[in-house]
């Protein structure tokens, strides 16, 4: 049996200056069409970024899709064979059916510019990553807590990403928190993939309405369901990823219980592949378990608690309920980490700069914070660059 290919395409959180680099150039044309569509230059805002828009919204979007789109026009042109199943986080879904056929580049671009236009308009939103925890426990801390909160990603099944209003999700920190969780806000102005991008969502479904959906030559696995696009449900497939949970972990188990299934991230960055990675993982090393079922394994009961941790080597790692465990990893830490060394973190694609020693929070919690971010980050969750 041959093996199965499937291309992914990265959202929004992987761009940075000078993605792109020479494939302006070798596409003058549809390069071209992208600046007529959007109104100034996509080679000066994704390789120089003059103006410093490219971690606005209303441009990330663009030029992560034209980037992204390139980058498959690209391996069409290598010669590589057409792939068996596409699929794209959020954003990227857009690539995935431009790919497929299902919207042409003008169209797709056409839309990601309205998408984000109506998304940059969500202001005093957070969001926040939740690791090592389950969607159903996930559910149940918010529902006893009453907080107005929403799953927007399941990523992996130890990394989720709530959403809501700033101040809920600021709220919501400390019941995680007494769950054991690991809980890392994000840098977000937007409750993006919430019930609170209705309106948008909304205000997005006049345009799809307008676009012309041709059907997929490539399978295109959705968001919204974690499953292939269904022809006749494709523009209001699509138009619900808006204000409902990117199933990115069940797109992904579906392609890998198919069969033998190569998967290449195509655009910027690596973080789907490192995910997808980590999900591929977590299930052979479950399926190899007699009479264990993954789907029944990833939620978790009052009776049995089920750790879905990554055993990545990269990572440190430390028993989050077991005090001394994680003074111990903060002292080890600040013998060896400086403050203002470099990390990588699996939420984020660039590397970050710590701004403090690392210290226990929460009599517990062994953390430490880094530039740009108000919120601290688990020192499990996070690797030293060598």
């Amino acid at each position: 049996m041959k093996n199965m290919k499937a291309y992914l395409f990265p959202g929004q959180g992987s761009q940075k200056v000078g993605m792109g680099g020479t494939l302006f150039e070798e596409f003058p044309r549809l390069t071209k069409q992208a600046d007529d569509i959007l109104g100034y230059s996509i080679k000066e805002l994704c390789l120089n970024d003059s103006d410093l828009n490219l971690d606005q919204t209303e441009y990330t979007q663009p030029a992560l899709y034209v980037v992204n789109a390139l980058s498959y026009q690209k391996t069409i042109k290598e010669g590589e064979k057409q792939p068996d199943f596409v699929a794209g986080h959020s954003l990227g879904e857009y690539n995935a059916l431009q790919a497929a056929g299902v919207i042409s580049f003008q169209d797709g671009l056409k839309l990601v510019k309205k998408r984000g236009e109506l998304m940059s308009r969500a202001k005093n939103g957070g969001m926040a990553a939740i690791l090592n925890s389950s969607e159903n426990q996930i559910k149940e801390i918010i529902k006893k807590a009453q907080l107005t909160i929403d799953i927007a990603n399941l990523n992996s099944p130890s990394q989720i990403v709530i959403s809501g209003l700033k101040e809920e999700v600021n709220k919501a920190q400390s019941y995680f928190e007494e769950a054991n969780t690991i809980f890392i806000p994000l840098n977000t102005s937007g409750a993006f993939h919430s019930r609170y991008m209705k309106e948008a969502e909304n205000e997005f479904e006049k345009i799809v309405k307008t676009i012309t959906f041709s059907k997929p030559e490539i399978p295109v696995i959705a968001n919204f369901t974690g499953k292939p696009y269904e022809v006749e449900n494709m523009k209001d497939t699509l138009v619900k990823q808006i204000s409902n949970s990117v199933r990115w972990m069940d797109g992904m188990m579906y392609l890998i219980k198919q069969g033998e299934m190569d998967f290449e991230e195509l655009g910027v960055g690596n973080v789907l592949t490192k995910l997808t990675q980590k999900i591929r993982n977590e299930y052979n090393s479950l399926v190899d378990k007699k009479n264990v079922q993954f789907e029944n394994d990833i939620e978790m009961s009052t009776n049995k608690e089920v750790s879905f941790q990554s055993k990545n080597e990269n990572i440190l790692s430390v028993e989050p309920k077991e005090h001394h465990s994680s003074a111990k990893l903060v002292e080890q830490w600040n013998k060896t980490c400086p403050i203002g060394i470099k990390v990588l973190s699996d939420l984020y694609d660039n590397e970050l700069e710590t701004r403090t020693e690392a210290m226990l929070l929460f009599g517990h919690r062994a953390a430490v914070y880094v530039k740009g971010y108000n919120g601290y980050f688990d020192l499990r969750e996070v690797k030293v660059v060598d």
